[in-house]
Order: structure tokens, then sequence, then C-alpha cells
């Protein structure tokens, strides 16, 4: 068996910047062991499997698919950037003839549009809930250690703990936190977390005006940390449109790669996430 393996840096114009994900399309489902063992291979954050719904589609005229995504150890309910990834495989590689790309997936559907520069999704907005500091203490020092805390955030829905750090902290203290994942992995054993969002507010001001700055870990989905997360997002645009009154933001996650994505939050309790896409490597899986 041959399968078609696509990598991609999402959330950038620049290759090895943004988050890599693998893309597979497939013409048949595959077993979920298999998924596992691909997924574990490709090693990174997300590898996504696109397949057909309709028999009679192809990947070139087909306006919807069904999407899967997968980390190392684990399916997932919602993935940005593999998303992103793999509308652009269809776009780009499949020289898809629709404007618009509607996945079928474990989230719902969402839906991406091409755009002169990058894609637009079309995702759930995850709004989260004041928590108290101190039900979270152990998370917060091992992910911040003594750096000052404004807030912390639960999203229920995603299992995400948002930290805010205080409005004093210098991006470089974002930037240049070091977090021992296997400390982070055993803090919280309770099953609310499953991602540690670190956020502080941006500088709008300076060009080119990012509203808030972000990273984000998940050891617990077999991902130390994640360069550039769409689904974080998901979160942090529902939490800063709040902070900063505003519908329209420019968000810039400090990884070590960094990503810029441009949201818009939506009346209708949804989330407009927008990203460029550099294709990196195109091969074949051969089983």
């Amino acid at each position: 068996m041959e399968i078609p393996v696509y990598m991609l840096d999402a959330f950038t114009n620049l290759p090895f910047k943004g988050n890599p994900a693998a893309v597979c399309p497939l013409l048949h489902e595959l077993n979920d062991d298999l998924y596992h063992k691909i997924a574990a291979e490709m090693n990174l954050s997300e590898t996504a499997f696109i397949t057909l719904i309709n028999a009679a589609d192809t990947f070139t005229s087909g306006k919807r698919f069904r999407l899967r995504w997968f980390t190392p150890t684990t399916e997932v309910d919602l993935c940005g950037h593999a998303t992103l990834a793999s509308a652009a495989v269809l776009f780009q590689h499949q020289n898809n003839v629709n404007p618009t790309l509607v996945f079928e997936t474990r989230s719902g559907a969402l839906a991406v549009t091409k755009k002169k520069e990058g894609y637009v999704m079309d995702f759930p907005l995850n709004p989260p809930t004041k928590e108290d500091l101190t039900d979270f203490k152990h998370i917060v020092k091992v992910t911040v250690g003594n750096h000052p805390v404004q807030e912390v955030y639960l999203s229920q829905e995603t299992k995400k703990l948002l930290i805010r750090l205080s409005d004093s902290c210098e991006r470089s203290v974002l930037t240049s936190l070091k977090v021992d994942h296997a400390a982070l992995l055993n803090s919280d054993c309770s099953g609310r977390v499953h991602g540690v969002i670190v956020t502080m507010k941006g500088s709008p001001d300076c060009k080119p005006g990012f509203d808030f700055y972000s990273r984000y870990f998940a050891p617990w989905v077999g991902i130390p940390e994640d360069p550039v997360c769409g689904s974080a997002h998901t979160v942090l645009g529902s939490y800063w449109s709040k902070i900063l009154g505003k519908k329209k933001m420019l968000a810039y996650q400090c990884s070590s790669r960094g990503g810029e994505l441009d949201l818009e939050v939506r009346d209708d309790g949804r989330i407009n996430i927008a990203g460029e896409v550099t294709s990196v490597l195109q091969g074949v899986i051969r089983l």
C-alpha cells in the first residue's frame, strides 16, 4: 500500500517556521491502529487524514471531506494548524476547484475558505471561565515559576487552562519560559486539564501590532509544546476579545518557531482564524 503524505508549515509564509503538520489524503479509511502508527512515525504535533465522503467525488472536485487528527499518542477533537494544512493540500496540490471546503470532524463541520493570501477557517469559539488561582497552583508553578500571574481561566469544552501573565511582565518572560514537560504532566492528574496556555497582553502600537502573545503546552496528549496552536486560539480569541473590547485581533504565538494568526470573533458564537501555509515536503508512505 502507498499513502501520499505532505508536510506543511502552518501559520507562516516561511519554511521551518509556524507549526508543521503531516497530511495524508486517503481514498479509503484505514483502521485506527494504522492511523496511530503513522502519526507516531511522523512525530509532529498532528498528522491529519482526509477521506472522501461521496464516492463520486475526487480531491479536486469535492466540497466536503472527512478529517481526523492524531498526535503521536492520541486522536484529538480539534486541531487548527492541521486543518489549515489539509485545506492547503487540497487547494495547492490537488487543485481543488471550490473556493470553500468543508471538513466533517469530531468538532462538527469546519469550513476553510481560500483567500488571496492564505486561508480562513470557520471554527467554534470556546469561552473560558474564570477560576481560583489556588485551585491550579501546582500547574501554574510548574509552568511559569515565580513570575506574576494576573488571572487563570479554564475552558471546560477543550480542557485548556489559560494562565495570563501580569501586564508588568516583558515579552521576554514568555519567550524564555523553560517548562519541565514531565513535571507539568504530573502536576495535574484530575483530568480537568489537557493543555496549558500561557498568554500576555501584546503591543498593538508596535508594528505589526500584535494584540496578545501566547505559548501552549500539552504533554497530556503527547505534545510537549505546540509551536502554533489554532485550537488554543478558540479560547484565547474569546478571552482577549472581551478584555480588549475588540472583534478583530492579530495574535503571535511565541514558540521558537513562531507564527501569526488573524482572528475575528463573530456574533454567532464562532471565530474566524486566518493564516498562511508553506509546503515543505511531499512523499509516499509505503506499507
